[in-house]
């Protein structure tokens, strides 16, 4: 018995947990409307997804790893949102595959092929195919308690494919 009063309880406190942060969120007057960070995700049916879409459209494949419980994660997501033209750019020259790093799953298998990250975000930078082009430290793309317009504007030009004339 008391272990059925126990589960009811935690189930119960997990259940408020929940309706706290959707009402922190809805209180703030914002729509969450970003992709997160799923660590039941399969990074690889994923990549072979973008891969596809990338050889229709000429595009480069930006793999953005990182976790829900990172800031930085959460703050460049808000970036994107908050800057549209750069959002624009983003999505207009690159797939966006979110690579979930977490306790829960740090998807070491895939994230093995490409150079070790020393923080999160970390941002690919990989051609149509699927081949690794380059690996960003988004620190360097911070200026104080945010990220920098004019830097990630200028890594993300820097990275896009050439586009035919």
């Amino acid at each position: 018995m008391k272990r059925q009063i126990i589960l009811i309880l935690v189930a119960l406190s997990l259940a408020f947990g929940q309706m706290i942060a959707q009402t922190k969120d809805t209180t703030k007057g914002e729509t969450e409307q970003r992709e997160k960070f799923d660590p039941q995700r399969d990074p690889e049916k994923d990549l072979k997804a973008a891969v596809t879409l990338a050889a229709k459209s000429g595009q480069r494949i930006m793999l953005d790893v990182g976790g829900e419980w990172c800031i930085w994660c959460r703050k460049l997501d808000k970036f994107f949102q908050d800057n549209k033209d750069v959002s624009e750019f983003l999505h207009s020259n690159y797939i966006v595959v979110k690579v979930n790093w977490s306790k829960e799953n740090k998807n070491e298998k895939f994230l093995g092929k490409y150079p070790t990250i020393k923080g999160y975000p970390h941002l690919f930078v990989l051609d149509g195919n699927g081949k690794f082009l380059h690996s960003q430290d988004t620190g360097e793309l911070e200026s104080g308690d945010h990220h920098d317009r004019d830097k990630v504007f200028t890594f993300l030009k820097k990275w896009a494919a050439k586009k035919d004339s």
